[in-house]
């Protein structure tokens, strides 16, 4: 068995949100694929793992529905173990940016957002605006430990739910007058995010059309993207070829690493960027255990 896994997002108002879940959920289970699938007034977003036929098969039946029909999938090379199980749930929002009310849907997806990109685009607008353009990661910090586009702009976001407010704190005031472009894993939290910079004065707004992924595929290691991408999977990061940049730093021996070790603290879901060794030592992140000096044990 070929396994992938199969990733799409489609902003679109749903009447019925449990019903498409129900649905979704029995098409999944007939077809035996796991994953994760968020269901929401404003759409779908799912991360689907498994045989590539199966993936076909559920591809082909959820575009026979009419709000779906346009779907634009991505794939990537999985293990056919991805996901443990399925997981299809009904939320207030695809993204939680925490503000419902400011999404607003066109008959093509979110209102307002910044102009899509492809990754020829991007390099195009790379080479005409040189140093005046700049990347924003539209990711958590933690998920641009291991990988960014070069020189981009990394906020203090822990959550998604945190960037309303890095917005608005007056930190990246300075870009509002610069063409900025917001990259994501697969490109739907920069459907929101980039419109919410539209809304708070950014002027000059870009994001990457299928996010890092679709990039990747197009430019593997050999574009402007530097080391790994962090997915919600057991495959945890993604590479693009077999040169691929470790720019990730165990935070107690600067070992370069690319994992990210969950704190094994009781109660605690914090996470460290720890070699193997380190990690094996103790993965208790830096809230409960002092960091220690590069090279001590």
């Amino acid at each position: 068995m070929i396994a992938k896994v199969l990733s799409f997002y489609r902003f679109t108002e749903l009447a019925d949100p449990a019903a498409v879940r129900l649905w979704q959920r029995e098409l999944c289970r007939r077809l035996g694929i796991n994953g994760r699938i968020i269901v929401s007034s404003q759409g779908i977003n799912a991360t689907l793992g498994g045989g590539v036929d199966q993936l076909k098969q559920y591809l082909k039946a959820t575009r026979e529905h009419e709000a779906f029909a346009g779907l634009a999938p991505t794939w990537t090379d999985g293990t056919g173990h991805d996901f443990p199980r399925l997981s299809v749930k009904v939320r207030p929002e695809l993204v939680t940016f925490g503000v419902p009310e400011e999404v607003a849907l066109a008959e093509d997806g979110v209102a307002g957002t910044g102009r899509h990109l492809t990754p020829d685009q991007v390099h195009r607008l790379v080479a005409e605006r040189g140093d005046e353009m700049v990347f924003l990661d539209g990711r958590n910090a933690w998920e641009a430990e291991v990988g960014r586009f070069s020189g981009a702009v990394v906020t203090g976001a822990e959550t998604t739910a945190d960037f309303v407010a890095e917005l608005e704190s007056g930190a990246y005031d300075e870009l509002k007058d610069r063409p900025v472009v917001t990259y994501c894993t697969g490109g739907i939290r920069c459907e929101v995010l980039s419109a919410l910079m539209v809304n708070r004065g950014f002027g000059e707004v870009y994001q990457i059309a299928g996010g890092i992924l679709a990039y990747g595929q197009q430019y593997g290691d050999d574009g402007l993207w530097q080391g790994a991408v962090r997915v919600f999977d057991d495959r945890e990061i993604v590479t693009f070829s077999d040169h691929a940049e470790v720019i990730g730093r165990c935070r107690r021996c600067d070992a370069p690493t690319s994992r990210h070790t969950d704190c094994t603290a009781p109660g605690c879901k914090g996470r460290s960027l720890l070699c193997a060794g380190c990690a094996e030592q103790d993965a208790r992140c830096p809230a409960h255990q002092e960091d220690r000096p590069p090279g001590q044990d």
